[in-house]
């Protein structure tokens, strides 16, 4: 399947939500956490994946905020595992090229969690290849609220003023700044919903869900699924079908 797919037309940012760790393993009369430890290698696949297509961005819904609000026993095993995957995954990350960063509040993230996930960016922060970003204590609502504080914040101090916000100082404002907007979202878990993820940044994205994948069983080939069929479609961004080959 990846001979078929065209380099010259790669979505240059792929999102991604992970979902379904918790029905897989209750399948298999497992505790939920159970499927977030078999999620490890679905990780590895997309990353690996994607730096080997050349995609420059990759985000990760790791955890949201509102997922704060799950059991305390399964947070408390999430962040450990969080710990531990950033860790044991580092040498990979390096091998092949991958800059780690991170978005979201995380000031609410447990000190181990947050030292672990500091140093594996300070580490990787010289790496050229794939830019994965891990969205911890990220939700789209959150990230539009943290930018209009800031640009308030800014008319209080009288070096911005209300007419002077556009789009683009928006987005400079956004947890994401300096990346592109999503153009290839990835959903497993069936569910047909975006979740909070991304809110601004999924404007023209495209989707993908897959209806009968858990994330634990994700692998390259369901990736390389999503990329064919996001080069299948036409990207109109609000023009008509005869505007865009026009401008071909």
């Amino acid at each position: 399947m990846k001979e078929l797919i065209d380099p010259s037309n790669l979505p240059k940012h792929i999102a991604v939500i992970m979902d379904g760790n918790g029905r897989w393993a209750q399948k298999q009369g497992a505790a939920r956490v159970f499927g977030h430890r078999n999620a490890i290698k679905a990780v590895r696949e997309v990353t690996e994946g994607c730096a080997e297509l050349g995609v420059g961005y990759l985000t990760l819904y790791a955890f949201s905020t509102e997922n704060w609000a799950r059991p305390r026993l399964e947070v408390q095993a999430l962040m450990e595992l969080l710990v531990q995957t950033i860790r044991d995954e580092l040498p990979t990350l390096q091998k092949n090229n991958v800059r780690l960063d991170s978005i979201g509040d995380l000031n609410s993230l447990p000190d181990k969690c947050r030292n672990q996930l500091a140093e594996a960016v300070g580490q990787t922060r010289h790496n050229t290849g794939l830019n994965l970003i891990l969205a911890l204590g990220y939700s789209g609502k959150w990230d539009i609220i943290q930018a209009t504080q800031q640009l308030a914040r800014e008319i209080k101090a009288g070096t911005l003023q209300p007419e002077d916000i556009t789009e683009g100082l928006l987005n400079e404002r956004l947890a994401t700044q300096g990346r592109p907007d999503v153009d290839l979202m990835l959903r497993t878990g069936g569910d047909h919903r975006i979740s909070n993820f991304l809110l601004w940044q999924l404007a023209y994205a495209e989707l993908y869900i897959y209806d009968e994948v858990y994330w634990p069983d994700f692998r390259r080939t369901h990736l390389y699924e999503g990329i064919l069929s996001y080069q299948q479609r036409e990207r109109r961004f609000g023009k008509t079908s005869e505007q865009i080959k026009v401008g071909e």
